[in-house]
């Protein structure tokens, strides 16, 4: 059940059995409670002189007069402190006695009373209740057993105050922990995909969206081992771009950079889910494939990829090279990448013609 479906009574888990066994604690008995009741016609025809004397001295110290404020504030707390100390004399300390004490300690918190000018107050009041009764001829006994009745009767107070009062920090405590906690877990959210973002963006060519140089080497070395365990072989098909320089010269670096983006999407568009796909840098593009032999990868990969790339892009034509490691021996990838590469030149240095696609 939510906080605000409870009474305060509820959430302080206060019964009428605690109030009484709270009564019994500070021997508050009915003795007390009758010599309470005899000086109730005095505070009622005092009342007025003593609350107005009362906040006379309050308005004196500083700390308390930046929270009285204005007259308009003084006489709502007025009035408050007023039916307060008549029920101090009203003779029944029940449970609805006790939730408007309990109601106190959620006032003092929420207008941000320091505890300490709240036991000042209680202090000053209980002093100018002593006079009053001094001041009405009672009976030396009697008003010495009145102000005992009346100090248990102020601990009581203090104690149901100081409980609401200290319930409400610590709750707003637990909100302001449950709010870091709950920010703490967004932050660390945040970080985690932003980290995760920055960790794909360190992998990924930002031109063409496929994978960079910086995480070749470590890829092919596990895509070899994986190959090595299960026995498959593995190719690296390695390739550019025939006189790219001069679509820079002649078109300008958008136009190239279109070409790269263009050649990019068609070795996606051709490549399996498993094989992965590099841009190297400047023209250069690679593409690990698995479980495939040289011959494979010649008909099934670079075959489709040099038709698409005529159909998408007129007169480009790419110089390819490819190297296979398995199943029988495993090389390392430094010397895979170098078998490709040179395998590549080779069939640049074999080209005939500008528009011819040579595959070594």
């Amino acid at each position: 059940m939510k906080q605000t479906e409870l009474t305060l009574l509820e959430q302080m888990r206060i019964t009428e059995l605690e109030v009484e066994h709270r009564k019994e604690l500070l021997d508050f008995t009915a003795e007390d409670v009758d010599y309470l009741l005899r000086i109730r016609t005095v505070v009622r025809s005092s009342i007025d002189a003593l609350i107005s004397e009362f906040y006379e001295k309050q308005a004196a110290i500083d700390d308390i007069a930046l929270v009285i404020g204005d007259a308009d504030t003084l006489r709502c707390f007025q009035l408050a402190q007023k039916r307060y100390v008549l029920d101090m004399f009203q003779g029944v300390y029940d449970i609805e006695y006790v939730n408007s004490r309990l109601r106190i300690g959620l006032i003092l918190k929420r207008i941000g009373i320091d505890p300490k000018l709240y036991l000042a107050a209680t202090k000053m009041l209980k002093t100018l209740l002593y006079r009053l009764m001094e001041e009405a001829c009672l009976d030396v006994a009697v008003c010495t057993n009145t102000q005992r009745a009346l100090d248990k009767l102020f601990y009581f107070d203090v104690t149901l105050v100081f409980e609401t009062y200290v319930r409400s920090m610590v709750t707003e405590i637990e909100l302001g922990k449950d709010k870091v906690v709950r920010y703490a877990k967004a932050l660390e959210q945040r970080v985690a995909e932003r980290t995760a973002e920055l960790e794909r963006l360190s992998r990924v060519d930002p031109l063409t969206g496929l994978l960079n140089r910086r995480i070749l080497a470590e890829t092919m070395q596990r895509e070899i081992r994986i190959a090595e365990r299960n026995g498959k072989p593995l190719c690296l098909i390695y390739f550019d771009l025939d006189r790219f320089k001069e679509i820079n010269d002649q078109f300008g670096h958008d136009k190239g950079d279109e070409v790269l983006k263009s050649v990019g999407e068609a070795m996606r568009e051709v490549s399996r889910n498993v094989d992965l796909c590099f841009r190297l840098g400047g023209d250069e593009f690679c593409v690990m494939l698995t479980n495939s032999t040289e011959d494979e990868a010649r008909r099934v990969y670079c075959d489709r990829l040099l038709r698409l790339v005529a159909e998408r892009i007129d007169g480009l034509s790419l110089s390819i090279g490819i190297a296979q490691t398995g199943p029988e021996e495993y090389g390392d990838p430094d010397e895979l990448i170098k078998r490709a590469d040179h395998a590549m030149y080779e069939a640049k240095r074999r080209s005939k013609a500008p528009a011819t696609a040579q595959a070594a």
